[in-house]
């Protein structure tokens, strides 16, 4: 049973101590669920993020959070889906969740003709070498939160105000860019299906 909540758009600290809170107070009977939310425009840097990795932010906010990886940029007009999961009571791993999520993105942009790969070098997912899907987790008490993130239809400008990821030169794009034009709610609707038949 996996329990599917859309936040609307919100701003990144209040959901990310809120995913803090239900990881911290969660049990061993607590139902596993996606959270569905864009966020306002804000760079995050994780736990190995340098802050050399930012190199224009101009007036957009930073914040220091606690999932794994480098920094990236979220705002309206991209998929956010945190995965609070107890992966222990899955049975997975942690790289075999990032594979998941790899995964879920990949099946649903081939849905809409996008074709995407993963790296194994590099998490995430990418057209033509251009960053589409970013994956940023944190495991406590064997339970996941963070998660991934999609861009859809936003505006990338931001991003060359950063390495994204922690990667010079490294190009992004979105699902807009490549001729497909979806909501944000149809999009994360067909995410959160693919995490869930995954799972």
């Amino acid at each position: 049973m996996v329990i599917t909540r859309q936040l609307g758009v919100q701003d990144y600290a209040p959901v990310w101590h809120d995913m803090q809170q239900f990881t911290q107070n969660r049990s061993a009977e607590t139902a596993d669920e996606l959270w569905v939310v864009e966020h306002h425009p804000v760079y995050t840097l994780g736990l190995n993020g340098k802050r050399e990795h930012l190199l224009n932010v101009g007036n957009i906010p930073v914040i220091n959070t606690d999932r794994g990886g480098q920094v990236t940029y979220h705002a309206p007009g991209q998929v956010v889906v945190y995965t609070l999961l107890d992966i222990k009571r899955l049975n997975i791993n942690i790289r075999e969740l990032v594979t998941l999520l790899e995964g879920a993105m990949i099946s649903t942009l081939a849905d809409y003709g996008i074709m995407a790969k993963a790296r194994a070098e590099a998490p995430g997912v990418y057209v033509q070498d251009k960053k589409i899907g970013s994956i940023g987790l944190r495991i406590k008490k064997n339970c996941s939160y963070h998660g991934l993130s999609l861009n859809n239809a936003m505006d990338l400008t931001p991003f060359d105000g950063i390495n994204p990821c922690g990667y010079q030169n490294l190009k992004v794009t979105q699902v807009s860019a490549l001729g497909v034009n979806l909501s944000s709610q149809q999009l994360a609707s067909s995410i959160t299906q693919a995490i869930i038949k995954a799972l």
